[in-house]
């Protein structure tokens, strides 16, 4: 567990971020991830990656392994089928909390081929969300997989606990995360609207969608970020309907 007592604030725009991008894949990655590597921007806290992909329709992700890491899926647009060699299955859409820790070792797919499954060309749009991954505090569990439809308590407005592995956000959060120092909360705000950031250690903002106002920075656009460290509480303000905003409160970081 980390305290520190100086508050810091490094602000990484959206068109800072590395790229990939192939005939079915537009990524953008807030830490180094596959070929771009940066030995000064590989992590945040506990936080290892922070991808914001779109992929095509009749495309995807195939069969690949993790090991030893905790996977929280995020979906803005579209639908993502899921599938992993422990048997689950899901359609992850908006609103849906997805999580899978893949322990010992897993494999698994992600692909947007739902419109397969939904049984019509209608469903032939691209997905649209964030993948994110921290470290697990304890190897080597079993593998492990969680989802829980959350739209309902998105609506209110403020920040919904999505996933936790702290012990006081047991009785609100969606789902389980194997660490007990990291927790990410989602918020979709409508204009003016203002949340307080959560005090901690470390504290990453993404903005998935819309602009906001950070107390003490000025405005984050879409695929703008925040790394604070020693978070002191400060205040985003949207500053229109379509804000949505992923906060990752850490309380250690990796060496």
């Amino acid at each position: 567990m980390t305290n520190l007592a100086h508050p810091e604030l490094d602000i990484r725009r959206s068109g800072q971020r590395f790229a990939t991008d192939i005939d079915w894949l537009d990524s953008h990655h807030c830490f180094s991830f596959g070929r771009h590597y940066d030995a000064a921007n590989t992590h945040f806290g506990l936080l290892l990656v922070s991808n914001d992909d779109v992929v095509a329709a009749g495309s995807g992700f195939e069969t690949h392994p993790h090991r030893d890491m905790e996977i929280v899926t995020w979906v803005l647009d579209g639908q993502l089928v899921h599938q992993d060699s422990e048997g689950h299955n899901g359609i992850i859409h908006p609103g849906l909390a997805q999580r899978m820790s893949a322990g010992t070792g897993i494999l698994h797919s992600e692909k947007n081929d739902s419109w397969r499954v939904l049984g019509g060309p209608e469903h032939r749009d691209p997905v649209h969300f964030i993948q994110m991954w921290v470290v697990p505090d304890t190897p080597g569990i079993a593998p492990e997989y969680e989802q829980l439809d959350i739209s309902e308590e998105l609506t209110r407005g403020g920040l919904v606990v999505v996933a936790s592995g702290m012990d006081k956000h047991r009785d609100q959060r969606a789902i389980h995360i194997n660490n007990k120092y990291a927790a990410l909360q989602v918020a979709r705000l409508a204009a003016d609207q203002t949340v307080e950031i959560t005090s901690a250690p470390f504290v990453h903002l993404f903005v998935a969608r819309g602009a906001v106002d950070l107390e003490g920075a000025g405005v984050l656009g879409t695929g703008d970020s925040a790394r604070i460290t020693a978070s002191d509480g400060r205040r985003i303000t949207a500053r229109d309907d379509a804000a949505e905003v992923l906060i990752w409160e850490m309380h250690a970081t990796l060496g």
